[in-house]
């Protein structure tokens, strides 16, 4: 048999080589899934930096298979059925189960512990920040079983969810470990969910009534007056939507449910009367930040 040169480096060598690390890389691979342990064992001499890279490549993961795992239950049916996430994204099949063990592996390590999501996943994985901010909304997103992937849903891609969720974890979870109601990192916070109870006052007519006065005044002169005739007509339906929303939210079938019924109930109509993100984001604004002088909450 007749052997090549490569770079004058027989080829032989080289295979051989290479054999070796795929040898090395089946040893390594238990630490891997336990990255603290990498940093403890002393069989394979590894750097410091040669084994955070290791780690963060071994739990990197492609944006589009995420996309079609995320929302769905952990469990081992759905692991066979990568098959075709594997078809649909063009990634090897192994890698989507690798990619779908990680997250469950982090998933099971995280979901009773308290306090702050992201750094848990940095202490118990030693994840880059970046990486461990996207574990943990896609773990945080599986924790709470949202709806995913529906027809009306598919539009939104693994980034749109990734900075739903941040903010959710950021803004809507106890971060307190002394939390009143012993709540995990992925739990929302029960008293924000009582106050947000609270608000269904302003659905009551009387109210209703004020807060689109004031809302639709505040407007004015800011968006086009096409936008704010056609949102003085849907105001009261569409403010019925949100507040519904928000205080459902202690239900686990409205927190399931909660990107359909965004979409359905407050998306699609700033979309029927054509209103740009800017007339959006003023709406927004001034929609939650009247009420606060409104007689009910008034401090």
């Amino acid at each position: 048999k007749e052997f090549r040169l490569l770079a004058n480096i027989h080829e032989d060598l080289i295979i051989s080589d290479v054999l070796d690390q795929f040898r090395t890389f089946c040893l390594i691979e238990k630490y891997l899934q336990t990255p603290t342990l990498l940093a403890e064992q002393w069989t394979f001499q590894i750097t410091s930096k040669t084994q955070r890279l290791l780690v963060a490549k071994y739990y990197d993961f492609d944006d589009g298979v995420i996309r079609e795992i995320l929302g769905k239950k952990l469990s081992g049916r759905n692991r066979k059925d990568l098959d075709d996430v594997s078809e649909k994204t063009n990634v090897r099949l192994k890698s989507c189960r690798r990619q779908f063990d990680n997250i469950k592996r982090v998933y099971k390590i995280v979901e009773d512990l308290s306090g702050n999501l992201v750094i848990n996943i940095q202490t118990h994985f030693l994840l880059p920040e970046n990486l461990a901010k996207k574990y943990a909304t896609v773990v945080y997103i599986a924790n709470n079983r949202f709806e995913t992937s529906k027809r009306k849903l598919q539009y939104l891609k693994f980034d749109d969810f990734l900075h739903c969720a941040y903010e959710m974890m950021s803004n809507w979870c106890c971060h307190n470990p002394e939390c009143r109601f012993e709540e995990t990192a992925m739990d929302m916070d029960r008293e924000f969910l009582q106050m947000l109870r609270e608000l269904k006052i302003l659905t009551e007519r009387e109210y209703l009534d004020d807060h689109k006065l004031h809302v639709m005044r505040s407007l004015k002169g800011k968006i086009s007056e096409r936008v704010l005739a056609d949102l003085d007509t849907i105001f009261k339906s569409l403010s019925r939507s949100i507040i519904n929303i928000a205080s459902g939210l202690n239900h686990s079938k409205e927190v399931r449910d909660l990107f359909l019924d965004v979409v359905e109930k407050v998306i699609e109509p700033f979309k029927q009367i054509r209103m740009t993100k800017t007339d959006v984001e003023l709406f927004i604004t001034n929609y939650t930040e009247i009420p606060r002088s409104l007689e009910p909450f008034k401090v």
